[in-house]
């Protein structure tokens, strides 16, 4: 079964490209989520925060908005001891803050899945790249979220990370087009 390039043979990897990855998600929770993720991985491997993810579960009260905004700074203080997620203070706060950001979003009426899929015209994007060489690490959608959310105050949020937010949630499909994943080889 061919997959993208980037895979490993790591079973964790694996099931996460050919399980998640991609696939359209437009549940709120589950989109806060990934956006927050994505956030961590900032300057190291995404199989790094994959392997961590069920912690940062734990630490982010399943990532439920609610529950992560009311975070006290004393509580991110036991957090940076956690080995068991990636202690940065400011990716950590982040988590919090976006949580804040997200509930502001929320007060004002704005659907956080609604507001995402908008950058893509409520479609999944297909790319039909041969190789993982020709897929982008940003594109105009992830420069123009990027900048919505940081203008609702969202933190680590740059294009690269918005664009691997929307790969992740199958805002785009970036599955090599010989990969068992991309949608032409599905049958």
């Amino acid at each position: 079964m061919q997959r993208c390039g980037w895979v490993t043979q790591d079973p964790l990897y694996i099931a996460y490209h050919d399980n998640e990855w991609g696939v359209p998600q437009r549940d709120a929770n589950a989109l806060f989520e990934m956006i927050c993720l994505e956030g961590q991985q900032a300057g190291l491997s995404w199989i790094t925060v994959l392997k961590k993810r069920e912690n940062y579960r734990r630490c982010f009260h399943h990532f439920d908005p609610q529950r992560v905004a009311a975070i006290a700074p004393e509580e991110v203080d036991v957090l940076m001891q956690d080995a068991s997620i990636i202690r940065h203070r400011g990716k950590l706060e982040a988590i919090i803050t976006n949580a804040r950001a997200l509930l502001a979003m929320q007060a004002n009426g704005e659907s956080f899945s609604d507001f995402v899929w908008g950058f893509v015209d409520n479609q999944p994007q297909i790319t039909a790249a041969s190789t993982s060489g020709e897929i982008p690490v940003t594109t105009p959608a992830s420069d123009a979220l990027s900048k919505a959310l940081k203008q609702r105050g969202f933190k680590f949020v740059g294009s690269t990370i918005c664009y691997s937010f929307m790969q992740a949630c199958g805002l785009v499909n970036d599955h090599i087009t010989t990969c068992h994943c991309h949608p032409g080889a599905r049958g």
